[in-house]
């Protein structure tokens, strides 16, 4: 059953907390995802002190509520609703009911019938704030309020209209047609409200445009009279036409500008979000953070990093762009970054809570997840405006999200070690309580018959068990030894005791201390005619090298060739151990190197493996900055090989 998304409509409306508020109850009821949307409008730029706070307020409750705030713009808010319901698969909406009703037939559709036609496969929920909106309508009194143009507006103005009418009279003195003279004042009034904000100016230029054609270029000129009967009408279309204009011009340029911000704010978020996709650390992310946040306001940010339940010093990143520093104990305002941090709320400038402070400080959080604290100086204690803040927490947003992201992915990377430390000691308990059974249950057989037929065999076969015995109890001591040697050279707890060691001096040592088998094969050993003198651990390197030996002595037949060399290789020593037995799969050569894997080879002897030996090799290889390498021989068997650093006197001569 796919998830629900509910989408709550916000306003300034005096009851849209409430609104809210129940949104978020449903999404919680119906564990649903919950987006808070607003719709930004042309006319919201004439928007109150009063109605801004308010606005800001219940944006700030849908963040708390867990809400993702988004704001589109539009004329039509049942358009922009609607198209975002059906690109974010949004499966209920909430909204308000006011006191506003059609009256008439002809009259306009409440945004209810119309979010009822546009997305009829959505469950709306319509919640009754009649009350308030009254209570609202009766504590303000109806006033309108003009949007009184500046100085240079009225000027700008001025000067456009005066240049139209010298063009307008310059055309009449050339016999041009009235069309042509009201053509350029329908120019001017365009240009005022291009060049103006508002309608005001647009307005003001269409009515004194038809007021200047009037006075100046007809007759009687200098005079507001008319003696043709059709100037009249021509005036009304004139008026209407520049009225319309004006209207239309003044709509495009505050689209226009609805525009630029949506382009900003998406250009924003999205080299952000690009950014924090190659951040690695949780360093980079605040860094990042800061400096969109620097981008947008243009202000020092100050951020509280936290770590696991407790919050780190603050950093102040500079707007100018120079390096972080740690906050001066004297800008410390920590009564308010701790209410912050326990209560997940925002605080501090322009808040309820401590406004008496420098800085606006909001949370980083995800739900209930915190990841830190932002600060940010608010200078003359005025709130951002709703476009800001909107990107604001849009940032704060991708913020905690990536911190979220990178805690997953090293949760994850935690618990898959964890996983395969597991699997590693299971099959260590495993392969040991399988693969020990045989050594263990030979030695007691073995002793059990010298303790109970010692006097009744052969002397031959009494040196047979005792032999027996022996090469089991050697089994289980090598197997010890390794394990025992790999965990200490791990964890770190044994240290390399380096020395300048002859190469063909460790290799005719380990030699000695190889399988008895080795007797069956033909080993040869080639170190050329250079001495190599190796920087290494003698007793480790001479394990690796009984443990590659012993190797293929069991995985070759008998009479097999196995080949020991030696060679320079710029400033590492290499040493390879060679066979021409059966060779490994291609498919297998990966693996060689993991603890526990045997590969199966049936060739050797009746025990089973317990796959120590190469992991041991390797991991002695890396403790002394080397590599170690499997490759096939010609025409068939196995190379290894590994490298160890060459001492400095071989480097020096």
């Amino acid at each position: 059953m796919p998830k629900e998304h509910i989408l709550v409509c916000l306003s300034s409306s005096p009851s849209n907390e409430r609104i809210v508020r129940m949104a978020g109850k449903m999404a919680q009821a119906f564990c649903a995802s919950l987006t808070a949307l607003y719709v930004q409008t042309p006319g919201d730029a004439d928007m109150n002190a009063e109605d801004t706070v308010r606005l800001q307020a219940n944006m700030r409750l849908g963040q708390q509520l867990g809400a993702e705030i988004v704001t589109t713009h539009g004329e039509d808010v049942a358009t922009q609703i609607a198209e975002y319901v059906r690109l974010s698969d949004v499966t209920k909406i909430v909204i308000g009911r006011s006191g506003v009703q059609r009256r008439h037939f002809w009259s306009e559709s409440t945004l209810t019938e119309q979010l009822i036609t546009l997305a009829p496969e959505v469950d709306i929920y319509i919640i009754p704030d009649v009350e308030a909106y009254k209570n609202c309508r009766r504590n303000q009194p109806l006033t309108i309020r003009p949007a009184f143009p500046t100085a240079r507006e009225l000027l700008l103005t001025i000067g456009i209209l005066a240049v139209t009418t010298v063009i307008g009279w310059i055309f009449l003195r050339l016999s041009f047609a009235n069309d042509n003279i009201i053509m350029v004042y329908l120019l001017g009034v365009l240009l005022t409200s291009t060049f103006t904000s508002g309608y005001t100016c647009g307005v003001l230029s269409a009515f004194l445009s038809v007021l200047l054609f009037n006075y100046f270029l007809t007759e009687p000129r200098l005079s507001l009279a008319a003696y043709g009967s059709k100037y009249p009408i021509t005036f009304a279309v004139m008026f209407a036409a520049a009225l319309l204009t004006s209207t239309l011009a003044a709509k495009l340029k505050a689209h226009a500008q609805l525009s630029a911000r949506d382009a900003y704010r998406t250009k924003l978020l999205f080299d952000m979000n690009r950014q924090l996709q190659k951040a690695e650390t949780p360093e980079e992310v605040y860094r990042m953070t800061a400096t969109q946040i620097q981008k947008l306001m243009q202000r020092d940010v100050l951020i509280y990093p936290a770590q696991g339940n407790a919050l780190l010093d603050g950093n102040i990143y500079p707007a100018d762009g120079s390096s972080p520093y740690s906050i001066p104990d004297t800008d410390r305002e920590q009564n308010v970054v701790q209410w912050v941090w326990q209560n997940r709320k925002r605080a501090g400038a322009t808040t309820q809570n401590f406004p008496k402070a420098k800085r606006l400080y909001l949370a980083i959080r995800t739900g209930q997840q915190i990841y830190g604290v932002v600060g940010i100086p608010m200078e003359k204690q005025t709130q951002p405006d709703a476009f800001t803040s909107s990107v604001l927490f849009s940032i704060l947003g991708e913020c905690s999200l990536a911190l979220d992201n990178l805690r997953n992915a090293r949760e994850k990377e935690e618990a898959a070690v964890l996983a395969k430390n597991e699997q590693l000691r299971a099959n260590l308990l495993r392969s040991i309580s399988h693969d020990l059974r045989t050594p263990l249950t030979s030695i007691s057989g073995n002793a059990d018959t010298l303790l109970h037929s010692y006097d009744v065999l052969d002397e031959q076969t009494r040196k047979q068990i005792f032999t027996d015995i022996y090469d089991d109890a050697q089994w289980l001591t090598g197997l010890v030894e390794n394990l025992l040697s790999i965990t200490k050279i791990v964890d770190g707890s044994v240290k390399l005791h380096l020395s300048d060691q002859v190469v063909d001096d460790i290799i005719s040592e380990a030699l000695r201390h190889i399988d008895r088998r080795a007797a069956e094969h033909h080993i040869a050993v080639d170190c050329g005619d250079v001495l190599l003198l190796a920087r290494m651990d003698a007793g480790l390197i001479m394990q690796v090298l009984i443990n590659l030996v012993n190797n293929a002595v069991k995985y070759t037949p008998v009479g097999s060739n196995i080949r020991i060399t030696a060679i320079p290789r710029e400033n590492m020593a290499e040493i390879c151990v060679s066979d021409n037995g059966p060779g490994i799969p291609n498919e297998l050569k990966e693996r060689v190197f993991e603890m526990f894997f045997t590969g199966g080879n049936p060739i050797g002897d009746s025990r089973r493996s317990l796959g120590l030996g190469l992991t041991l090799c390797q991991t002695i290889v890396h403790a002394h900055h080397g590599e170690m390498t499997l490759k096939d021989n010609s025409p068939h068997g196995c190379i290894f090989s590994f490298t160890i650093p060459l001492s400095e006197v071989n480097l020096n001569e």
